[in-house]
């Protein structure tokens, strides 16, 4: 398994909630030299890669969308991989890391991410079979559920990469209901609640 810090998770996890796929904005704490150690350490992983586009729109010193601009002056993105979503252990929409519309320089003004209008219901996605996304549903499936410290030691995740994948790659991306209940001896332990 791919050792992330807690930092770089975040960075992904947010990149693979996203439509486009991309990177930034980064964390609103992360700037300067430290954004770019982060950022760098993720490129050489090629855990992230660079994307230049045809538009020309200058970076911003809040790197709000655009990471910097090429010696031609076109805009360069950043975008998360297939091994990027591999090691959060998210599975890849379509076997495409880079969504349609990377080449299209994102808006300044507007953010790719802000609500234009109400969002639709998610897309039903099965995941693979033995990934850790699996054997997390497979625990969550079963009659008790499973605590977040149960979760940790059988993925070998962190406690907020478990809540991550339960808020994002289930309820959000596979539209699965979770559900928690605090059980005497036990804790809080969630569950899925399957459809009857």
């Amino acid at each position: 398994m791919t050792k992330l810090s807690d930092t770089q998770l975040v960075i992904l996890s947010a990149a693979a909630q996203r439509d486009d796929r991309n990177v930034l904005p980064l964390p609103g704490s992360l700037r300067g030299g430290a954004a770019a150690k982060v950022v760098g350490a993720l490129l050489k992983r090629a855990l992230i890669a660079e994307k230049a586009t045809d538009s020309e729109t200058k970076a911003d010193a809040a790197l709000n969308r655009i990471w910097r601009n090429d010696e031609d002056g076109r805009a360069i993105l950043l975008h998360i991989t297939d091994a990027g979503l591999a090691a959060i252990g998210v599975e890849p929409e379509g076997g495409a890391s880079a969504p349609t519309g990377v080449d299209a320089a994102p808006s300044a003004e507007a953010p790719r991410d802000a609500p234009t209008e109400p969002r639709a219901a998610p897309k039903a996605r099965t995941p693979r079979t033995g990934t850790k996304q699996a054997k997390l549903i497979e625990m969550l499936r079963t009659e008790g559920g499973a605590t977040i410290d149960e979760m940790v030691a059988a993925l070998d995740w962190r406690p907020h990469t478990v809540r991550g994948a339960l808020a994002g790659a289930l309820k959000k991306k596979l539209g699965l209901t979770v559900t928690s209940e605090k059980v005497e001896g036990k804790g809080r332990c969630y569950r899925i609640e399957d459809a009857v």
